[in-house]
């Protein structure tokens, strides 16, 4: 499944390493250190177009994104309950009858 994390970016819900607080970011110095070593190697990607609010890290990628960590936790809890639901396809429903 996807999550849609803010502007024109969609990401792999399985991807997903971490989201954290944009605020909590800058106050440690291990995480900055990663990003400085992520965006030196071009694997971070900053949407600027609005302000930044939570930053997702996933394998392969850190990603600034402006929603919120809870808005992003709902968005991926609803995607891990979708896949949990049965398949009602019209297939299913000729087959019952």
């Amino acid at each position: 499944m996807f999550i849609h994390i803010g502007g024109d970016n969609v990401i792999r819900s399985e991807e997903v390493v971490s989201i954290i607080d944009y605020a909590f970011v800058s106050s440690s110095t291990i995480n900055d250190e990663m990003i400085a070593n992520q965006r030196q190697a071009n694997n971070v990607l900053d949407l600027h177009q609005e302000e930044t609010k939570s930053v997702v890290i996933t394998t392969d990628r850190i990603y600034y994104s402006p929603l919120a960590v809870l808005t992003l936790k709902k968005r991926a809890n609803m995607i891990a309950t979708i896949s949990k639901l049965d398949d009602y396809s019209s297939e299913e429903m000729l087959e019952d009858t």
